[in-house]
């Protein structure tokens, strides 16, 4: 069974603590920290931390709060990579490299954390040469306000959904990697309303203090816009008066890996810190927003996330989810985990929303996807010819020579706001075909989105069935989608190639060790008849 209640795991965590503590050398180091606050060092601080140790904190508060760890003081061996002496700080517990917040080392000290639940872990690790003065490091309980470095999180008033108290003020700074932005969304908001927001309200600030530029004041009972900051980092303040409360507001924010929109025609993108093991405990937002008139097709080309709950057959820990519209109450059109192969899938609009959730443990690959705008194209046709349009505003940025009907000789018009193609079923490479005991005629609309050196061009299938004077257009190949699959096939072929092999080598294993038992049991057996026998002659 997955879930383990919360109390045995700090129990068996503690064991491993506890074991961990006199590991090396009998030095005393690590340990619970259970108070709302306090403090702790490297064996020794101030003098050098001693050789070949390792210790391991962990920081537990109370249920619905969370830790803020600051540092007062960094001093340990420096590497490149850290893999000398190092500390490594862990949102949850350190048994899942999925929790990992950062490792660090030399003189620059970790900037604050805090925790997105109630746990943390800190491991202290050096080696047999080079100690320094080591760190000291000071934590409190922090249920209002705080540093915020996370890919994503939850902020919440006080108490929330319980009213808030009076007389409260929280700030939440939200700090993203540098070159990247942060979106903040509110998915519930109850406070005192006035026509001023002077008494209760939450203000957001386009940086780290209030003397950035202010983006606004929120009070009420509606539901403040999504907002994106235009630095990487962002404020936000919650204030309470002396009297009369609500229930306040929980916002979620996602930030640098964690959040994109594309406007593209076509792109690719993929899970934080693909094909290496995705972060616990987040959730991330990615949006393609096109012109009005676009669908928009999906391509999996890797999928490797925690798999279904054993119980319900769901996907109920990690999980990727793709809706149908810019937000999470649009049409849900799927939701997968575990290692699937799937078949691209395709909106109905223009806006998509996937969105990736993983809970506090077991992480894995993550996902890779591609998608391409499929062109709105309207097709009719008689029984002798074909007229195709498209709006010029989907395809603004093209040459009307770069979209024709079975060769360059049968280009578009431009025809007031659309491209047109009018043309017979005897030119434009047009051909007939039998399709399910039916004659039809095909070709193949070309849009060429081609530049410089790079080749781009989008073909679609045009179809008309003459005695119904039925037509049709399909999506039928674009140059990126399909070279991706290549490489998800190979990226499979690869995975089951190292299967494969891990299987070859346990067999080898296995194929040595039966020889090496029974060319024991051969010796034995010789032993023993010599044995007999000089007992006989004996």
């Amino acid at each position: 069974m997955r879930r383990i209640h919360f109390g045995c795991l700090v129990a068996m965590t503690f064991l491993c603590v506890a074991n961990r503590m006199h590991a090396k050398k009998g030095v005393k180091c690590g340990g619970v920290l259970s108070a709302p606050y306090g403090n702790f060092s490297s064996p020794n601080f101030p003098r050098l931390y001693p050789y070949d140790t390792e210790c391991t904190w962990l920081i537990v508060v109370t249920e619905g709060s969370s830790a803020l760890l600051t540092f007062d003081h960094f001093d340990l061996e420096y590497h490149n990579s850290c893999d000398y002496d190092y500390l490594k700080i862990y949102n949850g517990f350190s048994e899942d490299e999925g929790n990992l917040l950062g490792k660090f080392c030399g003189k620059s000290s970790p900037p604050p954390f805090t925790s997105s639940w109630h746990v943390m872990s800190i491991i202290f690790h050096s080696d047999k040469h080079v100690a320094s003065q080591g760190f000291s490091a000071t934590y409190r309980k922090d249920v209002c306000g705080g540093v915020l470095t996370g890919l994503s999180g939850v902020i919440t008033s006080p108490d929330y959904p319980e009213n808030y108290p009076n007389n409260a003020e929280c700030r939440w700074i939200i700090r993203a990697v540098p070159n990247s932005v942060i979106k903040l969304v509110f998915a519930d908001f109850q406070m005192e309303n006035n026509e001023g927001c002077n008494f209760d309200y939450v203000a957001v600030y386009d940086g780290p203090t209030m003397g950035n530029m202010h983006l606004s004041h929120y009070c009420g009972n509606m539901k403040p816009p999504d907002i994106v900051s235009s630095t990487h980092e962002l404020l936000v303040v919650f204030k309470s008066d002396f009297n009369i409360g609500g229930r306040g507001f929980k916002a979620y924010f996602f930030s640098g890996e964690c959040q994109e929109v594309y406007t593209a025609i076509k792109g690719n993108f993929s899970s934080p810190q693909y094909p290496n093991f995705y972060p616990n405990n987040i959730k991330c937002h990615w949006t393609i927003q096109l012109p009005p008139g676009y669908r928009i097709k999906v391509f999996f080309l890797d999928l490797a996330l925690e798999g279904r709950n054993s119980l319900t057959d769901g996907c109920d820990y990690d999980h990727l989810a793709v809706f149908d519209g810019d937000t999470e109450k649009a049409f849900l059109l799927g939701k997968w985990c575990g290692r699937e192969m799937l078949s691209p899938i395709t909106s109905t609009r223009n806006k998509l929303l996937l969105v990736l959730h993983t809970d506090r443990n077991t992480a894995n690959r993550g996902f890779s996807v591609a998608y391409i705008g499929v062109v709105p194209v309207n097709v009719s046709c008689t029984r002798t010819d074909f007229q195709i349009q498209i709006p010029v505003q989907s395809l603004a940025q093209l040459e009307r020579n770069k979209i024709y009907l079975g060769t360059p000789a049968c280009p578009a018009q431009v025809v007031g706001l659309n491209f047109k193609i009018h043309t017979r079923f005897d030119t434009c490479g047009t051909e007939s075909q039998k399709r399910n005991h039916t004659s039809v005629i095909v070709s193949i609309l070309y849009i060429d989105f081609s530049a410089g050196n790079q080749e781009d061009i989008h073909e679609y299938e045009v179809q008309c069935e003459p005695k119904r004077k039925e037509a049709s257009v399909n999506l039928i190949s674009s140059s990126d989608p399909y070279r991706l699959n290549q490489f998800r096939e190979n990226l499979v072929e690869s995975h089951g190639q190292d299967a494969e092999a891990v299987e070859a080598d346990e067999s080898k294993s296995q194929d040595t060790s039966d020889i090496v038992f029974i060319s024991i049991c051969i010796l034995a057996g010789i032993l023993m008849v010599i044995a007999v026998v000089g007992l006989v002659l004996l």
